[in-house]
């Protein structure tokens, strides 16, 4: 179990310094009115783990253990966008035809979090000293 954990942790690590890395590099050349830099890694992390969850499968075209995919998925992936694990997971829900459930996850995720959002910067600007 300790050897899970720390092989995620490398991988988170490595996916947060990919993140940060390609944020940046797309804020210093198209600015920081919208934000690219995010996107770009939401949708490409949304690609990636899509990508490697089929071709790493058990039935995919190249399996590997289930410490490699942890690593890969769990810890690079959820290091850098969590936006990809909730992609994947919705798309399982799909492919199973369970759309109120897949409905339900995209909306209430952008809601919730929205929602949240707000209320931690409302909380944060409440509690600051003045």
């Amino acid at each position: 179990m300790l050897k899970t954990y720390l092989t995620v942790m490398l991988g988170g690590a490595l996916g947060t310094g990919l993140r940060m890395a390609i944020s940046v590099g797309m804020a210093a050349r198209f600015g920081e009115t919208f934000p690219i830099g995010t996107l770009v890694v939401n949708v490409t992390g949304c690609f990636l783990i899509g990508l490697f969850a089929a071709f790493t499968s058990p039935e995919g075209a190249y399996p590997v253990s289930n410490l490699m995919r942890q690593f890969v998925m769990i810890g690079i992936m959820g290091g850098y966008t969590t936006f990809s694990s909730f992609g994947l997971q919705t798309l399982y829900l799909l492919q199973r035809g369970d759309w109120l459930r897949a409905g339900l996850n995209s909306g209430l995720s952008l809601f919730l979090c929205l929602i949240a959002v707000w209320l931690g910067h409302l909380c944060a600007t409440v509690l600051q000293p003045r």
